[in-house]
């Protein structure tokens, strides 16, 4: 079983696929990855941020150098980055891939309002909520603001 590391983290397979194809095209075998269903069920709405363009790990920083000579042609711009930061570098925290209990806790819990769904920034630590989301404060630097 091979590693894979996600280097890009998109709304739907529609916007991921250009990376992927780029990548695959310069050698690197590149796999857009769903989020898993039950993950796909406690988001509600179906444009999530649940599509992730992952690459072998023994690869991933030739994938990240490849990423970053395309931003400055504008290939990225469908991709979620972090407002603070601008890394590609994120994920929903509260979402695992190996726990099925945990995401359903999770699920209950946010169905309730008890836990907010924030993107998360590996690379700063800034939390943020989704676009059109009513946010009740901003995580920056894993630290609460309120707004």
């Amino acid at each position: 079983m091979r590693y894979q590391v996600r280097v890009a983290l998109f709304d739907d397979r529609a916007a991921a696929g250009p990376i992927r194809q780029r990548l695959s095209h310069s050698g690197i075998p590149a796999e857009i990855q769903d989020e898993p269903g039950l993950a796909r069920l406690w988001f509600v709405s179906k444009l999530s941020a649940g599509v992730r363009v992952e690459v072998p790990a023994r690869l991933s920083e030739m994938a990240q150098e490849l990423l970053l000579a395309w931003d400055n042609d504008d290939a990225l711009s469908a991709a979620i980055r972090c407002p603070e930061c601008k890394s590609l570098q994120v994920d929903y925290p509260q979402i695992t891939r190996k726990s099925f209990t945990t995401n359903l806790l999770i699920g209950l819990l946010t169905g309730l309002g008890l836990v907010e769904k924030d993107y998360y920034c590996e690379h700063c630590h800034c939390m943020w909520p989704k676009p059109g989301a009513t946010p009740t404060h901003l995580h920056l630097h894993g630290s609460r603001r309120k707004t």
